[in-house]
């Protein structure tokens, strides 16, 4: 039975989501289809692709990701499935499925163009049901992924997906804000190790023109009641938080902003 998994802006109050189950149901009766979230901000690509992100790692092997974020609905940017080492992925050509992609390792990057796998009128402005839930649908039914369309080689990598290294220091952006204000970076546990930085150590965080020195912690207790902290998140990247508190609220951090983090050296 193919899992096929489901993250939109859409919300749940218009019949979208419904149309869209139809569609794979009608074409895959047997598909398991899960919702990862419909409540992703509407356009906001940086929630969308964390969401994903996050979600992707637990699903089995062969897991469907249909991700709809699509702000660009209707113009010339691409449709695409991209071929993962564990994972096919469907959507927009718009970052939104990059982030969790290249984790697990991108292997082929198809450009969705057989009209054969899409709904018979593609409208301009529902793309999730018109081509993105059919061609999930039928990947269910073992359809190959060049069967869609060619292969490309380039394709949408925005800033949020590629924190950039330099010697001691990295430089990235502040990727999601979640509902108990932590601030969550597009910085992974990688990175961190990369550059030789174990918890207990204190950084250096700059964050717009916000200057912090936080102590790396491996526990929000830590710290005292209501004192920030930087910790390696359950998904697996870093955060600024305040124990028991709202670390966005505190520090006047939000979604988009660049960080930058160097280790802080001790003199002696």
């Amino acid at each position: 039975m193919a899992v096929v998994t489901l993250l939109s802006d859409f919300g749940l109050r218009d019949p979208y989501v419904a149309e869209m189950k139809g569609v794979i149901l009608s074409i895959c009766p047997g598909a398991k289809i899960v919702d990862i979230s419909h409540e992703v901000e509407k356009f906001n690509l940086r929630m969308g692709a964390f969401f994903l992100a996050s979600a992707a790692p637990y699903f089995p092997k062969n897991t469907i990701h249909l991700a709809v974020v699509d702000p660009g609905v209707g113009t010339k940017r691409r449709a695409i499935i991209i071929e993962t080492e564990r994972s096919l992925y469907v959507g927009p050509d718009n970052g939104i499925l990059i982030l969790s992609a290249q984790t697990e390792g991108i292997a082929n990057v198809y450009h969705i163009t057989n009209k054969r796998y899409m709904l018979p009128n593609v409208s301009r402005t529902f793309h999730g049901r018109d081509v993105f839930a059919p061609v999930a649908a039928h990947l269910a039914n073992n359809v190959k992924p060049k069967e869609f369309g060619p292969k490309i080689e380039s394709y949408e990598k925005p800033s949020f997906t590629k924190p950039i290294v330099k010697g001691r220091e990295i430089a990235g952006e502040i990727l999601h804000i979640d509902g108990f204000g932590n601030i969550i970076t597009n910085i992974p546990a990688s990175l961190i190790e990369k550059i030789n930085l174990t918890e207990g150590c204190s950084l250096k965080i700059e964050v717009g023109k916000k200057m912090l020195k936080l102590k790396l912690c491996k526990a929000y207790g830590e710290t005292e009641k209501g004192a920030p902290l930087a910790i390696i998140g359950s998904h697996n990247f870093l955060e600024l938080s305040v124990n028991m508190g709202n670390a966005s609220e505190k520090l006047g951090i939000k979604q988009g902003e660049l960080v930058k983090i160097t280790p802080v050296t001790t003199s002696h």
